[in-house]
């Protein structure tokens, strides 16, 4: 046994670290957290001072039991956890739960997972700090207090049951993208002219004709445009200035968490959980230093290597040493902005974290080179006829500095408009051709709605969140439906476009794709309600300044400057009374919207919030018959729907004939409009209306998937066939369906290459099952975690033992199904009651 057991929080941080450290440490890892706040209750006495109750989580408790045993077994124990607030808390748990004095346990931190960075830290090893400890802890609790009291009112007052819940930042962040999808529902696009002529002058370097494009001021009317081309019929063109200044550009600080998390959105394509993800593993193996930072420092060994490295590769003239300040003031601990460990790997093997590591080391390098040196020119060419001027500016790059190798993206939301060229070098008074001008309609956009990305930078801009945050924040929001990612199909608009060639005006009508979106974020409908009815009740808690008044102080008690529970107290006090006046005065909201009147019945047409999403219903709950109801499709919200949309929602589901012995039907779902025929669901293109699809248009699409579903091969005596669904490609043999990969070519798959995938996917699931009733739609499956119950497509989580321990696959095997139906009971009593299948539809003729 090893002198020394040192534990991390992650195994792979705990293979690298072990490889620089002697026979005389162990290195294990705590797998995360081990404890947290119970689960039953709010776990918080309020009473005492907000005393947390602490437990191991289940699954963890196999790990304390190993590292109990091992502790015990060592003569010093270390703590290697990360080194911000959330490494010092899990450390401190360590030490409760292992027995281990926090005040003299050595406690390690260091920035790079590297031999020098592991050694010298422990040459110098540290305690627990306190400080940071409560910061972390008061964070928890005040989440936990917001999210236990706030989600039981919205649990009364709004449908949905208790799948309803708040949190401090989440909430506001949800408020941020309402807030920002209103501001473009009301905005009213205002058009203008943009004017551009392209001009022919000569190049007085070359002596050669050189054409080039400059614009007048814009135009208010095509009355306006109009005239001004009318006014250059025959005029002439003449350079009436050049002006010439030298400028530069300098390159962006080395990365912070949240920058890095904007860049990678922008020149990589990645979610903001996805970049957290592969930083991890880019920190744990070595590679970067310390992922969550917002500082961007960088230390003076780290300014020396890039140095270094800058000049073997590209010459002594494009190195200039840059020192940056963290521009947040209160940057969470001593961490250094993300950076390679080691500047002279340009690049890795590792094909998964390939991009971002590169993109992290062009970051880092750039940093540290010689601005770019620019030359911009304004051209300015008057017109015989007009007052008004034409300009053309460009920029030529006479150095290029950082830009050899890397140039910081931008959002789609900043001006593009006006992008420089190259222009000719051309003297005062020279005269200029004309080949034509043009005035084309252009209409002012709205504010762009939040991507991942930008949402992280407008919390940031706030004060709201840390780095740690805001990968968990998005992620949250997401998966309590208060939020959603998808692309928005833009619409086609008309503008108008006059040329003037040749001294003649020519007058066209055009048209273009309006609003089209990639990736980015939408509220809900539940999300637009949940966040009105927090607006309205706990305005503190939504304001954005308060919010970032919270992260301040956090910051005030990991300083030392607070004491944890008196800053909570200050905070409960005046909340705690807000949901207690909330609970006994708010109506019940569901979002309702009055939208008109139902031309057959009189009755009053609302959309509103349902227990089950946003719906219309004809008629109210006082009538004396009860309310229609349909559910708004995928594409529709309570807050743009309109009287004649309402209407055709109720015009859904109809039948048709039937076709080849099986009935047709026409409806709608939560993945769009449908045509089911028999079992068999075939979704209606995006740009067809349901209503229109008739008997033909129907069998049409039925044919089409007959042939789509046509076997391709057979297994074992079974077809094969193959489809595209919301998940990429793939093959279906029996009820199995298997991805295809990218790496094969999905339209031309050799036999070869089928039974290959199949057989490999069957070998998979035979792993799979550890226990299977079919007549019963239930089973148990190997998962990630361990074994669990499948019904009806939804995991039930198994019950540990009477002694705490989870069951094994073997012990599974044995388990009967009564046993497995009473856990799937005690869990959710209503997975275990049939659904109807049968569903009215009125017949189209």
């Amino acid at each position: 046994m090893a002198k020394n057991l040192l534990i991390v929080e992650s195994p792979a941080k705990a293979k690298t670290i072990e490889k620089f450290l002697g026979k005389d440490f162990e290195v294990v890892s705590s797998f995360g957290h081990i404890r947290d706040l119970v689960k039953e209750g709010m776990g918080v006495d309020v009473e005492k001072e907000f005393a947390p109750t602490y437990v191991v989580s289940p699954e963890k408790k196999k790990v304390v039991s190993e590292l109990k045993s091992k502790a015990k077994k060592a003569e010093e124990v270390w703590l290697a956890t990360d080194g911000d607030r959330e490494g010092e808390a899990i450390s401190w748990h360590l030490c409760e739960v292992l027995n281990l004095d926090p005040n003299t346990t050595k406690r390690i931190i260091f920035n790079e997972i590297t031999k020098s960075a592991i050694l010298e830290a422990i040459k110098n090893p540290s305690t627990v700090n306190m400080h940071l400890v409560e910061a972390q802890q008061a964070r928890r609790v005040l989440d936990r207090l917001v999210g236990f009291e706030i989600s039981p009112v919205l649990w009364r007052k709004l449908p949905g049951a208790q799948s309803l819940s708040a949190g401090r930042v989440q909430s506001v962040a949800v408020r941020l993208i309402v807030e920002r999808e209103r501001e473009i529902q009301n905005f009213e696009p205002e058009s203008s002219f943009r004017i551009v002529g392209d001009f022919i002058g000569k190049d007085s370097n070359t002596d050669k004709e050189v054409s080039f494009a400059a614009s007048a001021p814009s135009l208010n009317s095509q009355e306006d445009a109009e005239n001004f081309l009318k006014n250059c019929e025959g005029a002439k063109f003449t350079v009436k200035n050049v002006e010439v200044k030298p400028g530069k550009r300098n390159p962006a600080a080395p990365f912070t968490t949240s920058t890095l998390q904007q860049e990678a959105s922008r020149k990589l394509g990645m979610s903001v959980g996805t970049t957290m993800r592969i930083a991890q593993q880019l920190y744990e193996s070595g590679y970067i230093t310390y992922m969550r930072t917002d500082s961007t420092v960088l230390s003076g060994s780290a300014i020396k290597q890039a140095e270094e490295t800058i000049k073997k590769l590209y010459g002594e003239k494009y190195h200039k040493a840059r020192v940056y300040k963290t521009r947040n003031q209160s940057a969470q601990e001593a961490h250094e902005a993300i950076r390679p460990t080691d500047m002279n790997l340009s690049t890795i093997e590792n094909n998964n974290l390939k991009r971002l590591y590169e993109l992290i080391w062009k970051r880092t390098i750039a940093s540290q080179m010689a601005e770019a040196q620019m030359e911009r020119t304004s051209v300015h060419i008057g017109v015989s006829t007009l007052k008004e001027e034409f300009i053309a500016k460009g920029e030529v790059v006479k150095f290029d500095g950082f830009l050899k190798v890397y140039l910081e993206g931008k959002d789609d939301d900043e001006d593009e408009e006006n992008q420089e060229g190259i222009l000719p070098k051309l003297n005062i008074g020279a005269s200029l051709k004309n080949s034509s001008i043009t005035a084309t309609e252009r209409f002012s956009r709205s504010s762009a709605r939040y991507t991942e990305a930008s949402l992280v930078k407008k919390l940031e801009d706030l004060g709201i969140g840390r780095p740690s945050t805001y990968a968990p924040t998005i992620s949250t929001i997401q998966q309590r439906k208060y939020v959603e990612k998808k692309n928005l199909d833009g619409e086609e608009r008309s503008y108008a476009f006059l040329e003037l060639k040749n001294n003649k005006i020519i007058k066209k009508t055009k048209t273009e794709i309006a609003g089209a979106e990639k990736q980015k974020l939408f509220p809900t409908d539940l999300g637009m309600v949940v966040t009105d009815f927090l607006n309205k009740h706990f305005t503190q808690i939504m304001d954005y300044k308060f919010t970032a008044k919270i992260e301040e102080e956090f910051d005030t008690v990991a300083e030392g400057g607070k004491e944890w529970n008196e800053m909570l107290g200050q905070f409960y006090k005046p909340f705690h009374e807000t949901v207690e006046e909330t609970l006994e005065t708010a109506e019940r909201t569901a979002g309702e919207r009055l939208l008109g009147e139902d031309p057959e019945s009189g009755k009053p047409i609302i959309a509103r919030l349902g227990k089950f999403g946003p719906i219309v219903q004809i008629g109210s709950g006082d009538d004396e018959e009860k309310p229609k109801y349909a559910s708004l499709r995928m594409d529709q919200s309570i807050e743009t729907i309109n009287l004649e949309e309402a209407l055709d929602l109720f015009k859904l589901p109809f039948s048709l004939e039937d076709y080849k012995d099986k009935e047709v039907m026409v409806a709608v779902g939560r993945y769009g409009p449908y045509v089911r025929w028999g079992d068999t669901f075939i979704s209606i293109p995006k740009d067809e209306d349901p209503l229109n699809v008739n008997q033909k248009r129907a069998e049409e699409l039925i044919d089409e998937k007959i042939k789509a579903d046509a076997p391709i091969a057979e297994h074992d005596g079974y077809p094969i066939t193959k489809g595209v669904g919301r998940f990429g490609p793939y093959l279906k043999w029996r009820n199995l369906f298997v991805n295809v990969p990218k790496a094969y070519d999905f339209d031309n798959l050799t036999q070869d290459e089928i039974h290959e995938l199949v057989s490999k996917k069957i070998e998979k699931e035979a792993n799979r099952y550890i226990k299977v009733f079919e007549e019963e739609g239930i089973s148990i499956e190997n998962g990630r975690w361990g074994p669990f119950i499948k019904i009806n497509r939804k995991n039930v989580k198994i019950p540990t033992k009477k002694d705490g321990e989870k069951y094994s696959a073997e012990e599974l095997k044995e388990v009967g199904l009564e046993q497995i139906k009473k856990w799937i009971e005690e869990a959710d009593p209503k997975l275990l009651k049939k659904k109807k299948t049968k569903t009215k539809t009125k017949k189209k003729k």
